[in-house]
């Protein structure tokens, strides 16, 4: 939910409605927080966004003024002290979803499912200190039960509250914390999803060796580990897995472990198929995968 703040209310929103967009949005994303009634923590693993939707819609009109106010001081807009504004909120907050974010709904997921698949590693294989590491500037593991969330003058936030904790990967630069009661989430930037759909792909590469598998070796110019490699193309670790062992069978690809990880990166022999530039002549390429 908190994803459509960054939309605006464009033309085709009734003028009442975008008028209520503009100041509750100007309001929602105050200099102290988001207004709760965007940032509220997930009530299970996989809401759908009719159901998200449907926990905003139950709060009172005064409840969502009341969110707001606590953004920043002063005074609301006045279209926001009139009766309906819950009604008007769940209405942009609809339309947005169906105007701008559901048509490219399925990449987008596919991309934050991949991340999680990736962090769940990263957490198997480092613990909870090596997962914050790098999930969010300022955010740091304490020990003990206790997370810093930010870099803001407040107390860490006592994880042994918490009847629920909730990591929400989204499309964003930079994360935020989110709660309701004893259920908190943390949003963080997921890996990729700023970066390019995915390299450039030499042409009949995809089809010589197959599209995930010509995905996977035109990323290997640099090493990567096997959850990187999940998260950045949306393929399950069991399947990035298969696929690696068949380009190291192949000899298109090399391993080495790094700590507790093991990298992968293209031979010369696969730097010569997923390269744009003729086959050097001090490289031998079998015939059975030299590119046309």
């Amino acid at each position: 939910m908190a994803t459509l703040l960054a939309a605006t209310a464009p033309g085709g929103v009734p003028a009442d409605a975008g008028a209520a967009a503009g100041a509750s949005g100007a309001a929602g994303g105050g200099v102290r927080w988001i207004a709760d009634f965007l940032t509220l923590p997930p009530a299970t693993a996989t809401p759908t966004f009719a159901e998200e939707l449907a926990v905003v819609a139950a709060r009172s009109d005064e409840r969502i003024r009341a969110d707001l106010r606590a953004t920043r001081p002063g005074p609301l807009a006045e279209v926001l002290c009139h009766d309906g504004l819950t009604e008007q909120v769940r209405y942009l907050l609809d339309w947005v979803w169906t105007h701008t974010v559901r048509p490219e709904w399925p990449e987008r997921e596919r991309r934050l499912r991949a991340d999680v698949v990736a962090r769940t590693a990263r957490l198997s294989a480092h613990g909870w200190a090596g997962l914050f590491a790098d999930l969010n500037p300022g955010m740091r593991w304490l020990g003990d039960g206790w997370l810093q969330v930010n870099d803001h003058p407040a107390a860490p936030l006592p994880l042994d509250r918490a009847e629920q904790l909730v990591f929400v990967p989204a499309h964003c630069a930079k994360g935020w914390v989110v709660w309701d009661q004893d259920r908190f989430g943390m949003v963080y930037p997921a890996s990729g999803i700023l970066a390019e759909v995915s390299p450039p792909t030499p042409d009949g590469l995809d089809r010589l060796i197959g599209p995930n598998r010509a995905a996977i070796l035109v990323r290997l110019g640099t090493p990567l580990s096997t959850s990187h490699l999940a998260a950045l193309t949306g393929l399950s670790l069991g399947a990035v897995g298969d696929h690696l062992r068949i380009l190291l069978d192949a000899g298109m690809v090399t391993k080495r472990r790094s700590g507790r990880e093991v990298l992968y990166w293209r031979t010369a022999r696969g730097a010569a198929l997923a390269a744009d530039d003729p086959v050097p002549a001090d490289v031998r390429v079998d015939e059975d995968v030299r590119p046309d």
